[in-house]
């Protein structure tokens, strides 16, 4: 049973006019974080730089699982999901890095760790990937699989050639957002998870997403502060094959690494919360799961007039890899409309099923529709049963759009901007606390899917924060029992509206040096 952490987290770090208005936090731009973790008494090896392009249509379905997993195989993955795409230099030195996946702020707080096993050309150990350098740093040496799939309580995860671990580094994202960020680790998780996941999918190697663990093992494991980082979520890759040997011993790790900044701030409210909804042993990794099996769906009772939606693309026309490497944030959207079939793609692929440890379905998709070919203006609900939109409100609501996205133009510009929606009471008395994690990261990964859908098809995206409550009020009496979650804005740009990844076509792409 839910503890009351996460619904009261939910309420005291809601957006409204007036918290909004009379908060006093600034950035503190002398101690923003550095955006790379790096271990400063470990030697450093090189990825792959000529890596695989992945040239498979971005729409397409997924590829049949692969028989190998090799070292060029996992630097492709790591680099379309993790890396650094490009770089930007300005006059007097100053330089932005691109990144494969979207981040709230651009500030990436995900880091991104392998436990690899059977992985051709590396030898079994614990790794953390630097970005930065495009290298890994390995943290444990010998396969220690068998400690993961006994913290996962699934022994699957000693058969599969390695697993991708997730985790956050707080104060990266609370610099600017302060306690709110809880909520970013899983959006942001999400998003980079749509990468790895498409990626992954591209390459045969079927990767599954498990959301529960113990918390407290995993972290050791890794040797991280669970005062400043914690695991998120675990991936695992690659064809199955004998079980990893048992692992007798695990000693303590706390490898030195460079300062993210001179300062930081710490907040318990965030704190309490991953607390909250940890799991303390093997034993209650599966009851949660179990307890969870039948827990709250994403309604689909119709109650209003429905507009059938076009089957969505099978191809793009686009590759996975160059999709990825154009991929930006829209700054600024045009007014011109999408098509019904532009807008369908993107719906249907936002809510592809996922494999994971979990059922899916715990977040519904409400929409202002502002300019898309056969769809009048107004408010809608998408029916996944029906591949539908049904009509909650009819009429021009850009100037509403925009209001509910923290009064930011990008909401009321777009052509259509999708609301993330759960019915968070019922999700928490299902799946506890934890299941505030699993909202939030259901959420993340469909706006990342929506932003690969988009550029594919060669229009935008934006991920955008909100009015909590006004989300809902909105949208009510239809969405009485929900919270908003998430916001994506889709749309095209105008004229010099999207910052551009690059993209190098027709051979495959070097990481930046």
């Amino acid at each position: 049973m839910p503890s009351g952490t996460a619904r009261r987290y939910h309420d005291r770090t809601t957006h409204s006019p007036e918290s909004v208005r009379t908060s006093a936090h600034t950035l503190d731009w002398d101690v923003k974080p550095f955006p790379f973790k790096v271990y400063t008494e470990l030697p450093a090896r090189a990825l792959p730089r000529e890596l695989d392009p992945v040239a498979a249509d971005a729409l397409a379905a997924p590829a049949p699982a692969g028989t190998r997993t090799s070292l060029e195989t996992l630097a492709a993955l790591l680099y379309y999901s993790a890396g650094v795409t490009r770089k930007k230099a300005y006059p007097g030195g100053g330089e932005v890095l691109f990144r494969a996946a979207p981040s709230t702020g651009a500030l990436y707080q995900t880091e991104v760790y392998v436990a690899a096993g059977e992985v051709e050309g590396l030898e079994p150990g614990l790794y953390h990937l630097c970005p930065g350098d495009f290298t890994l740093r390995r943290l444990r040496s010998g396969d220690v699989r068998q400690a993961l799939a006994v913290a996962a309580a699934d022994a699957s995860v000693a058969r599969r050639a390695a697993t991708l671990l997730l985790t956050a580094i707080y104060w990266r994202n609370t610099w600017k957002y302060q306690a709110r960020g809880y909520r970013h680790l899983f959006w942001d998780s999400g998003t980079l998870l749509a990468n790895l996941l498409a990626v992954g999918d591209a390459l045969g190697q079927a990767p599954r997403v498990l959301t529960s663990f113990v918390d407290a093992d995993v972290n050791r494991l890794l040797g991280i502060d669970p005062a400043r980082e914690a695991a998120l979520e675990l991936v695992t890759l690659g064809p199955e094959g004998a079980p990893a040997p048992p692992v007798t011993t695990l000693d303590e790790i706390r490898h030195p690494y460079m300062p993210l900044s001179s300062d930081e701030v710490d907040y318990p409210l965030l704190r309490e919360l991953h607390a909250a909804s940890s799991l303390e042993s093997p034993l209650a990794v599966t009851a949660w799961r179990r307890g969870g099996a039948t827990g709250p769906r994403a309604a689909e009772v119709t109650s209003g007039v429905l507009v059938p939606l076009p089957a969505p693309r099978a191809a793009a026309g686009r590759g996975l890899g160059e999709t990825i490497q154009r991929r930006g944030s829209t700054r600024q959207f045009g007014h011109e409309a999408l098509t019904a079939v532009e807008l369908s793609t993107a719906l249907g692929w936002a809510t592809r099923p996922v494999a994971a440890d979990v059922p899916q379905g715990l977040v519904d998709l409400y929409l202002i529709v502002n300019a898309v070919e056969g769809v009048a203006p107004g408010a809608y609900v998408y029916r996944r049963d029906a591949h539908a939109l049904e009509l909650v409100k009819a009429g021009e609501l850009r100037r509403e759009s925009a209001y509910l996205c923290l009064e930011q133009p990008l909401g009321g510009d777009a052509a259509a901007v999708i609301y993330f929606l759960a019915p968070l009471d019922d999700v928490l008395g299902a799946f506890g606390d934890r299941g505030y994690r699993l909202v939030n990261l259901e959420a993340g990964i469909a706006g990342g899917r929506a932003y690969l859908a988009a550029y594919a098809q060669g229009f935008g995206a934006s991920g955008l924060t909100f009015y909590d409550r006004l989300v809902v009020e909105f949208f009510a009496p239809h969405a009485a029992g929900r919270d908003a979650i998430f916001v994506t804005a889709l749309g095209r740009s105008a004229a010099g509206g999207r910052v551009t990844i690059g993209t190098t076509l027709g051979r495959p792409r070097r990481p930046p040096a």
